[in-house]
Formats: structure tokens, sequence, C-alpha cells
């Protein structure tokens, strides 16, 4: 007698094992949220049985972008950006060596050296260059910024006595725009951090 049972139950668990399977593979492949987000399920599956469900193969809408060596636009955009790294990176480490080491005290006049240095790559290219320069320039020097004590940053110290500071990201922004103008917006976003103008 228990044989007739256990021959009667296999058609039934076949059944639940099918359905289990559907059920897990609709919740592993689920059309609802894509783990990808160029991910989406076939556009068939209304006309696909149920034990074919099971299979379900997500495509791919639009294949991601991923840069490639091959691909001779990106290389000329990394041959570029190289250049503009290069051209830049000396008074970059001038600026922050001067900024964040004990080379100068708060308030203190930069060399005659650092000062040309500043000048002639930073401070002509300021968008508002005349502005800071005002009535005469006298030199440059690195204090606390007023507003945000914990900033060391740069200052043009007129004739007059007064002084005021710039921007070193502002200044090399201006650079980059006037000599890298094809790909100067791209080298800026991916380089100089958010919210600095």
């Amino acid at each position: 007698m228990a044989a007739p049972l256990l021959l009667k139950g296999i058609p039934l668990l076949r059944l639940r094992l099918q359905r289990y399977n559907c059920l897990s593979a609709r919740i592993v492949s689920s059309p609802c949220r894509p783990w990808c987000a160029a991910a989406e399920p076939t556009g068939h599956q209304d006309e696909v049985s149920s034990s074919e469900k099971s299979s379900v193969v997500l495509t791919v809408k639009d294949p991601p972008k991923y840069h490639r060596w091959d691909d001779p636009d990106y290389r000329k955009w990394k041959d570029k950006e190289e250049e503009m790294l290069r051209d830049i990176e000396p008074i970059i480490l001038l600026v922050k060596e001067i900024l964040h080491s004990s080379r100068y005290m708060d308030g203190e006049r930069l060399t005659v050296a650092d000062e040309e240095t500043v000048v002639e790559k930073l401070l002509r290219h300021h968008p508002h260059s005349e502005d800071k320069i005002g009535c005469g320039f006298d030199c440059i020097m690195v204090d606390r910024h007023p507003q945000f004590r914990h900033s060391r940053c740069l200052f043009v110290v007129r004739t007059d006595g007064g002084w005021i500071d710039f921007s070193y990201q502002k200044c090399l922004r201006a650079y980059i725009r006037d000599k890298y103008p094809s790909h100067a917006e791209r080298f800026i976003r991916e380089h100089f951090k958010r919210g600095s103008g």
C-alpha cells in the first residue's frame, strides 16, 4: 500500500518542483527592477511558456561605454590629459608646498623667485586679476583666510597696504580654458573639486 502512495506522489512532487523553479527564476531575473540600469528583460516574455520562463535571459539595451585604449578618441583624450597634467603639475606642487608646509609662516611674503612664478603662472590668469591688483601690486604673501581660519591662501598685497586673497584654482582653470579650449571643460570636471568655481 505504501508503494502506490509513493507512485501517486511523484507527479505532485514534479509539479511542486516545476513551480519552485519558475518562482525562483522570477525572483532572480525579476523584470521589475533590473540590477543593471542598462539591462532589461526581453520583450517576448508574454509568449514564453511558464517552463521556459525559468531561463529568461536579460539583454543589454545600450551597452556601457567602457573606455578602450584601442579607441582613437579615448587615446587622444588620454594623451592630451597627460600633457595638461605635466603642464600644470609644477605650479600646483609649488602652491601646495607654499600653503601646506612650514616653508612660510602666516603673514610672510613669498621669496622673489616664488613670487615671480606665482604671478606669471597664476595671478595673471585670474579672471579678475585687475581687480585683485587694484591700485598697484606690491607683493604676494601667504596667510590665513579671514573667514575660514583653518585655511591658508595666497594674498595680493597692494601698494596702498590693502590685501586681498585669490584662488589659485580659479587661476589654473582660466589658464587651462585659454590654452586648451577644446579639452578644458572635461579636464576641469575630472581634475578640480566641485564648487571651486
